[in-house]
C-alpha cells in the first residue's frame, strides 16, 4: 500500500529553463549559445551549485577562466529569476487533488541552490503543501546520490516500498528504484496522471 508521494520540482512542478534568458542574450546565434552551454556554464558547473557551492565561487571561477565571457556568466545568476517560466499547471492540480483527498503524505526532493530556492518559495504557495522538502543545495548532495534521498527517508520515517517518487529525469528515478522506491519518470501531467491512477492513488 502506497502512503508517500515525493516529487521532484523543477520540470515536474515548476518550469526552469534558461533559455528564456539566453535566447534573447544569444538572439538567434544557436553556435555561440551551443558552445556556451556545452564548454562554459555547463550542466556539471550548475549541479555543484544544486549540491553547496556558492554562487559567488561559481561566478568567480567561470570569469577567471573565460573572462571574456563575463557579460554571458553573469548573466546566469544575475537573471535567474526570469529562468522560471511559472507553475506547470496540469502538474500542480494533480498535487492539490492528492492533498485534497488527504490520504497520502506529501514531499519534495529537489536538486536546487540553497541560495535560489528561497525565491521559490516566495513565489509558489504550492510548495506549502508539502508536509517537508528536502534541497540539495541546504543538504550538499544531490539526485541521483543514494545519500541525498536516504535524508528524506530518514528524516521523515518514509518506508521506500511504500512510496512513489517522481522525476523528469530518468536516472533520478532509476537511483529511486535502486533504493526499493517506486518511480515514475515525468513526461507530461496527463501521463503523470495515468500513472498515479494506476497505482491507485487517483480515482
Amino acid at each position: 500500500m502506497i502512503d508517500t508521494i515525493i516529487f521532484d520540482l523543477g520540470g515536474v512542478l515548476i518550469d526552469w529553463n534558461p533559455m528564456y534568458v539566453f535566447n534573447e542574450i544569444f538572439a538567434g546565434n544557436e553556435a555561440r549559445k551551443d558552445y556556451f552551454f556545452q564548454n562554459i556554464c555547463t550542466h556539471d558547473w550548475n549541479e555543484q551549485q544544486d549540491a553547496g557551492r556558492s554562487l559567488q565561487d561559481a561566478t568567480d571561477e567561470l570569469l577567471a577562466k573565460h573572462p571574456e565571457w563575463e557579460t554571458e556568466i553573469r548573466a546566469y545568476y544575475g537573471r535567474w529569476e526570469e529562468m522560471l517560466g511559472g507553475p506547470i499547471h496540469g502538474t500542480v492540480d494533480i498535487l492539490k487533488k492528492i492533498k485534497t483527498a488527504d490520504t497520502h503524505r506529501l514531499y519534495a526532493l529537489t536538486n536546487w541552490s540553497a541560495e535560489t530556492f528561497p525565491v521559490a518559495l516566495e513565489l509558489y504557495d504550492f510548495l506549502q503543501w508539502f508536509e517537508g522538502i528536502v534541497v540539495s543545495g541546504v543538504e550538499r548532495t544531490r539526485k541521483p546520490f543514494p545519500e541525498f534521498y536516504q535524508i528524506l527517508l530518514d528524516r521523515y520515517g518514509v518506508a521506500p516500498k511504500r512510496s512513489v517518487f517522481i522525476d523528469d529525469n530518468y536516472r533520478n528515478v532509476e537511483a529511486a528504484e535502486k533504493l526499493g522506491i517506486q518511480g515514475i519518470h515525468f513526461q507530461s501531467a496527463g501521463q503523470l496522471e495515468k500513472a498515479l491512477a494506476e497505482k491507485g492513488i487517483l480515482s
